[in-house]
């Protein structure tokens, strides 16, 4: 039988990537609403509660709505807000990150899809942590370079303006005070006792990114180096949606948007055994977002991960 699966939020950025992602899938049936009805909050609430499965692609306020809406129990929702990712309620959406990810994913009700600039950094920190290279009590940096899709579509359309400002043609550091929605889940899901000093960057390409952490080898325990690190991420990453990639630049440079319009994520080290570069390098819109909920939903199927992904 054909589950029935509702997006809420269907004409923003993400949910319109997820729609082109369930276009023509034959193991779903679309619950679509009338655009005059897209806002009602009773045509929302009915069509959450007839789905089996329900994206959630709204502001965090919206969101949190909508779940009090579902009094179906049979209901799954995949919430794409930043909402509920530190809700212990909710299952973290990167099966990738370990079997028991993977485990909680197929079996939730209640699923967190990662934040696009979080998903990076916790690919790179949380194996490490975990397998006892890194203390939680370590202190990093961040930086991450983001294409406007990120901005959703009121700064997609200040870049794609005729006559947008010249302020645009350069990078852009944002998230000044140093207090960007996504740090509580970059703490809590990669182990670390405090979050990261974090430097997101947005810059005039759609959609790409490349999240990087600078990492002193004197941080790593048991005197280990690149070669450990890698091999940690070689066992982690095998694909085919997250892959590790070993040392990979173009004529010595690296772009954000080489993954654009993808579904995967490419886990980099680059460096030597003095200092090293995490690199994690995906779309913001793709594993960073749409791609990563279905990814979710084809576990929650039971079918493969990758099915219907742009690899």
């Amino acid at each position: 039988m054909r589950k029935k699966v509702f997006i809420d939020g269907q004409a923003g950025t993400t949910g319109l990537r997820i729609e082109e992602r369930l276009s023509g899938r034959e193991d779903i049936e679309r619950i679509l609403l009338p655009e005059e009805q897209r806002k009602d909050p009773e045509a929302r609430r009915e069509a959450l509660n007839r789905a089996d499965i329900a994206f959630l692609c709204l502001p965090d306020a919206a969101a949190r709505e909508a779940l009090a809406m579902v009094e179906n129990p049979d209901t799954v929702l995949l919430d794409t807000s930043t909402a509920h990712r530190t809700d212990p309620a909710f299952a973290y959406g990167f099966p990738e990150l370990s079997p028991a990810h993977e485990e909680a994913v197929r079996h939730s009700k209640r699923i967190a899809v990662p934040g696009c600039h979080a998903s990076g950094f916790i690919a790179l920190i949380y194996p490490l942590i975990e397998e006892g290279l890194l203390s939680p009590d370590c202190l990093l940096s961040c930086y991450s370079l983001t294409g406007y899709s990120g901005g959703g579509k009121k700064m997609i359309a200040e870049y794609q303006a005729p006559d947008r400002s010249p302020l645009l043609d350069a990078p852009r550091l944002y998230g000044l005070s140093l207090n960007h929605k996504h740090l509580p889940e970059m703490q809590k899901i990669s182990g670390l006792a405090c979050p990261p000093l974090f430097c997101p960057v947005v810059a005039d390409f759609y959609s790409g990114m490349l999240v990087t952490v600078p990492l002193p080898r004197a941080l790593l325990a048991h005197g280990a180096g690149l070669r450990e690190v890698a091999a940690v991420y070689a066992r982690r990453y095998t694909g085919p949606v997250v892959r590790f990639c070993g040392a990979l630049a173009e004529e010595g440079f690296l772009s954000a948007a080489a993954l654009s319009g993808k579904d995967s994520m490419q886990i980099l080290l680059q460096g030597n055994e003095e200092r090293l570069l995490l690199l994690a390098r995906y779309d913001n819109l793709g594993k960073g977002a749409s791609g990563a909920a279905v990814e979710c939903l084809n576990l929650l199927l039971g079918c493969d991960p990758a099915y219907r992904l742009v690899l």
